[in-house]
C-alpha cells in the first residue's frame, strides 16, 4: 500500500491559525467594548469563553493534523453559526439591529478559511454565505448597500482565494510527485539498462558475430540474434516514459522505437499528439509495413518512415528501396486467403476512420501512406 505524503496544504493551514489567533485578540477588544450594553452581560462572557476554547481545539487540530477532515470543519461552521445567532439571546434586537453579531464576522471568517482549504473554492464560498445569511439574520435585515456592509463581498473573496491557493497547492504537489516517480523509474532503468548492456547484449552481439563468420545455418541464428541484440539496444537507450493515465500520446515516440540499422525515422521536433487508441492502431499498422519490409524486399532493403502533424490528421509514410511489388500481387494473395495487408493495415486504418494507400513498381521499392484524423476529445467514448 502507497504511502501518504505531506500534506501540501500544510503551511495554508499554519498561516489560517496566524489569522485564527489575531481574530481571537479583535474579538476580545471588541467583547471588552460592548460586554456593558448586552442584556445578558454574564451569559455573553460564558460564551465568549466556549469562543475561545473552540478557537484553541480548532488551532491544535489543524496545526497537528487530525482535524483537517470534513467532520472536523462541518462542525467548525455549525458552532460559529450558534455562537452568531446567540446573539438574539446575550442581546437586544435593537443592539443587534445596530451592531453585528457578537462574535464579529472577522471571527466567523475562520469558519469559511477552514472550509476553504478543506473542500476547495467552491466549499469556502459557499460557508461564506452561510456566514452571512447568519449575520442577516441575527440583524433581522439584508442590507443591500455593499457600501456600508461588505461581509458578503469579503466572506465570497475570501473563501475563493484561500480555495484557488489550496487547490493550487495540491496540484503542484501531485506533479511534484510524478516528478518524483519518473526520476525513480529513470534510475531503475539506468541500472538495468547496465546490467543488460554487460550481460545479455554482449552475449547476442557475439552470437550474431559468429554466426556470420560461421556461415550456413548458423546465418539465420546470427540474424535472429542481430535483430534481438538491436531491439534490447533501443530499449536501454529509450529516454522516453509512456504515461498509461494519459489521454494522449505522442506518436513520435512510439515511432522512435522502432528505429534499428534497417529503419530510418524522420521525426517533427516537436510531439505530435494523438488519442491513446488512435496512436497504438496507427504504430501497430506501422509494425505491420515494417515487417513486410523485412519479410519481401529483399536482405538488404533499408525503411524509411517519415512523421507529419498536419493539423486535423497525423501522417506517417513507409518507403522502402526493395524489389517492390508486380502489380496483380496483393489481389492474387487476396484471392488465395493472404489477407495479411488488407485486415492489419488498411482494415486498421479504415476502422480509424483514416486511409491507408500502397503505391509500389517493381524495383523501385514500396511506399504505405497511412492517415488518421485527430480524433476530438468530445467524441471518445462513443465509437
Amino acid at each position: 500500500m502507497a504511502t501518504r505524503g505531506p500534506d501540501p496544504t500544510a503551511p495554508l493551514w499554519r498561516a489560517a491559525q496566524l489569522f485564527r489567533l489575531l481574530s481571537c485578540i479583535y474579538a476580545l477588544g471588541y467583547q471588552i467594548a460592548v460586554n456593558s450594553d448586552l442584556d445578558r452581560p454574564g451569559l455573553g462572557w460564558l460564551l465568549f469563553t466556549v469562543l475561545v476554547g473552540w478557537s484553541a481545539a480548532c488551532a491544535i487540530a489543524y496545526l497537528r493534523g487530525f482535524g483537517r477532515r470534513p467532520g472536523w470543519v462541518i462542525a467548525e461552521i455549525l458552532i460559529v453559526v450558534l455562537l452568531m445567532l446567540s446573539t438574539v439571546v446575550v442581546a437586544s434586537d435593537q443592539w443587534a439591529l445596530d451592531n453585528q453579531t457578537w462574535p464579529t464576522t472577522l471571527w466567523a471568517t475562520n469558519a469559511t478559511i477552514s472550509a476553504a482549504l478543506q473542500f476547495g473554492p467552491a466549499g469556502g464560498m459557499l460557508t461564506g454565505v452561510v456566514v452571512t445569511a447568519a449575520n442577516e439574520a441575527v440583524t433581522g435585515y439584508v442590507n443591500v448597500n455593499l457600501g456600508r456592509d461588505a461581509t458578503m463581498i469579503i466572506e465570497l473573496a475570501v473563501g475563493l482565494a484561500v480555495g484557488m491557493a489550496a487547490r493550487t497547492a495540491r496540484r503542484a504537489h501531485d506533479d511534484l510527485q510524478r516528478a518524483a516517480q519518473l526520476s525513480a523509474a529513470l534510475k531503475e532503468r539506468e541500472r538495468l539498462s547496465r546490467q543488460v548492456h554487460d550481460g545479455v547484449i554482449q552475449v547476442l552481439a557475439l552470437v550474431a558475430k559468429r554466426g556470420r563468420e560461421i556461415g550456413g545455418a548458423a546465418s539465420q541464428l546470427s540474424e535472429l540474434a542481430g535483430e534481438q541484440e538491436r531491439a534490447l539496444r533501443r530499449w536501454v537507450t529509450a529516454t522516453d516514459f509512456d504515461d498509461e493515465a494519459a489521454q494522449t500520446v505522442d506518436m513520435g515516440t512510439l515511432l522512435r522505437r522502432r528505429a534499428c540499422d534497417r529503419v530510418s525515422l524522420s521525426l517533427p521536433g516537436t510531439p505530435v499528439a494523438l488519442d491513446r487508441d488512435v496512436a497504438t492502431e496507427l504504430d501497430a499498422a506501422v509494425g505491420n509495413a515494417l515487417d513486410n519490409v523485412r519479410s519481401h524486399a529483399g536482405p538488404t532493403a533499408r525503411a524509411f518512415v517519415l512523421l507529419e502533424d498536419l493539423g486535423d490528421a497525423v501522417m506517417v509514410s513507409i518507403r522502402d528501396d526493395g524489389v517492390g511489388i508486380a502489380a496483380g500481387r496483393l489481389r492474387e494473395a487476396a484471392d488465395q486467403g493472404r489477407l495479411g495487408v488488407s485486415q492489419s493495415i488498411v482494415g486498421r486504418l479504415t476502422s480509424l476512420g483514416g486511409s491507408a494507400q500502397l503505391r509500389s513498381e517493381v524495383g523501385e521499392g514500396t511506399e504505405w501512406e497511412l492517415c488518421v484524423p485527430r480524433r476530438d476529445p468530445k467524441e471518445r467514448g462513443h465509437g
